[in-house]
């Protein structure tokens, strides 16, 4: 049996000897600021699909990481996942449809021996005023595809893309994997994408011809190109002839590990095991890029399907610690491909464990309180809520109780519960003046105070990453009309002598008389200038760049951020900085409350 690590290899292989370039995977964070996650590999190649100029060449192959929460209610069954890996081989502006489909085909029948007989293939139809995929269709012919085999199919099925709001995107070639060979009672009309189990799509080939712009409108691509994309964990699924991803080797020491510590048998009712086979393997990879748990963003998804494990946990009778011997049979596994989770092991052990410890108690207490509450057979928007507020049970958990329990939920009813509470809470948030609200301060004299206080907050940050190193991310901050409260990613307490080197630092740069800088530019451009930007934070296309630096413009800017202000003009007129306390706010998270004098 080839192993994953092989298939991985010889995918990569295989297309270096027909001139591509291997390329790395790319963070699981988008830069792409309409997007959270990548969830694609093309999205790190998507500028050389409109024409700027590959470095890499024309032709470049890779395996990505992918992170997707489009198909988080699926996880569990035989072939979803919310982390994966992508492996594909892309074309910008050099080949197209022939050598594309040739080579699928050439890689999949003679590298990895796949029988000609199980593959079927899809292509698209046309629709909404989008031709016909007639080439494709020719090309299959013409390489002896029997034409039973091939189905045109409608832009849901066969048409890909964009990533995000706008981008490259076109009709798609699917190869599909017969399972079973059997038909379901629908008989001949048992085809791919039929919803029985029978067919598992294993590659996708996207041919970008179009260009979607933020208003849904397609226009033509200056140059064609290639973009496929084949889950490695569906096609070792097939190579290894399993009858689920669950069973190969990327998940068979995890599984195992879970099935050793359960109570339920995984023959019974395999499905527990499997959401936290696979949510475990997100949220180790999402530590290692720096995601810790929240309630926004990228934090708020890794909070999300890490306490969905700990749930099911509960649901195998998994004993408290049980995550822990998890998360390391994952860096185990892919600790030779993407070393960076063997390096950041001991962050993502802690945070594992504190979010375990911390949401267990309130999980027990919660479902206690949720089946109270449900015993009239319905649950309010009002009673989701309080779950939300008072035990931390996000409201989709809360869901997935209910239908458990044959208890009436409605989402749009916490929705309504939600936004009252906003409403409610608007008033207070206005009274805080991190950049929000400042308009409505009608005493001059306070209003500069407050600005004063913001900039510090950006020199704290730049201070803070200067002497504990660029793992600190900002978490959240708050100014009032007498401190800043500033949080950030760090794993423990700072000694004394760190702080007191922080506030150094600050209050020399504030002697300096630093020279603040407003500028407006591209999301893209502020990104690629170094201005640091937050998770937590939807920007739009145009942003605004605050910088620190030199007052002559010349020499290192020591502070770069994307911000909606307001800013001093010199940190000279900032006073002296002083740490009044630092202290926890979180797992993985530091607090620091700070004043001017």
């Amino acid at each position: 049996m080839i192993s994953s690590q092989k298939l991985r290899q010889s995918f990569l292989n295989f297309f270096e000897k027909r001139g591509h370039k291997i390329v790395p995977s790319s963070s699981l964070i988008a830069t792409d600021p309409t997007v959270l996650f990548t969830t694609a590999g093309m999205q790190q190649f998507k500028e050389y699909f409109l024409g700027k100029t590959s470095p890499f060449g024309k032709r470049v192959a890779s395996g990505q990481k992918c992170f997707r929460t489009s198909d988080i209610e699926s996880v569990g069954d035989k072939k979803h996942l919310t982390f994966l890996e992508m492996l594909g081989n892309f074309s910008f502006g050099d080949y197209f449809k022939e050598e594309a489909i040739k080579w699928a085909i050439e890689y999949l029948t003679k590298d990895l021996k796949i029988p000609f007989k199980n593959l079927w293939f899809t292509f698209f139809r046309g629709e909404d005023n989008l031709t016909k995929d007639k080439e494709s269709k020719e090309i299959l012919l013409d390489l002896k595809i029997p034409e039973d085999k091939v189905y045109g199919f409608g832009r849901e099925d066969n048409f890909w893309g964009p990533t995000g709001r706008e981008g490259p995107c076109g009709p798609t070639l699917e190869i599909h994997y017969d399972l079973t060979g059997k038909s379901c009672e629908k008989g001949k009309n048992c085809l791919p994408n039929c919803d029985c189990g029978r067919f598992i799509e294993v590659w996708s080939l996207v041919f970008n011809e179009y260009y979607q712009g933020q208003n849904g409108k397609l226009s033509p691509l200056p140059q064609k190109g290639v973009d496929t994309g084949m889950g490695l964990e569906r096609l070792a699924m097939v190579v290894q002839k399993k009858t689920s991803i669950y069973e190969t080797d990327l998940f068979e020491p995890i599984i195992k590990e879970i099935k050793k510590n359960s109570s339920q048998p995984y023959a019974l009712n395999p499905r527990p095991h499997r959401i936290i086979a696979d949510h475990i393997k997100g949220v180790v990879f999402l530590i290692a890029e720096g995601v810790l748990p929240s309630n926004v963003e990228q934090g708020y998804v890794l909070r999300r399907i890490l306490r969905r494990a700990i749930r099911y946990g509960m649901v195998l009778n998994l004993k408290e610690g049980s995550f822990i011997p998890l998360a390391q049979k994952v860096i185990e596994t892919y600790q030779d491909i993407y070393p960076e989770i063997l390096s950041k092991e001991a962050d993502i052990l802690t945070v594992i464990q504190k979010e375990e410890e911390k949401f267990s108690k309130a999980l027990e207490k919660g479902i206690k309180e949720f089946k109270k509450v449900s015993k009239k057979g319905y649950i309010t928007g009002e009673e989701v809520f309080r779950l939300y507020e008072t035990y931390s049970i996000p409201p989709e958990q809360t869901e997935e109780l209910a239908r458990e329990y044959g208890v009436k939920f409605s989402k749009q009813g916490f929705e309504e519960a939600f936004k009252k509470h906003q409403e409610i809470s608007r008033a207070g948030v206005e009274k805080k003046f991190g950049g929000i609200g400042i308009e409505k301060v009608k005493s001059q004299k306070l209003k500069v105070k407050i600005t004063k206080l913001h900039t510090a907050t950006h020199l704290l940050h730049s201070a803070l990453r200067e002497i504990l190193g660029d793992k600190v991310r900002q978490m959240g901050s708050d100014v009032s009309e007498e401190r800043l409260r500033f949080d950030f990613s760090f794993d423990r307490k700072l000694i004394t002598e760190e702080l007191k080197k922080v506030e150094d630092l600050v209050n020399q740069k504030i002697k300096e008389g630093l020279k603040v800088r407003k500028e407006e530019m591209s999301y893209q451009k502020a990104i690629e200038s170094g201005a640091l930007a937050f998770f937590k934070e939807k920007y739009p296309e145009r942003v605004t760049v605050y910088s620190a630096g030199p007052s002559t413009g010349s020499g290192q800017v020591f502070s770069k951020e994307i911000c909606a202000g307001p800013h001093v003009k010199k940190t000279s007129e900032l006073g002296r900085f002083k740490i009044v306390k630092e202290e926890s706010s979180g797992a993985g998270v530091r607090r620091i409350r700070a004043i001017l004098e």
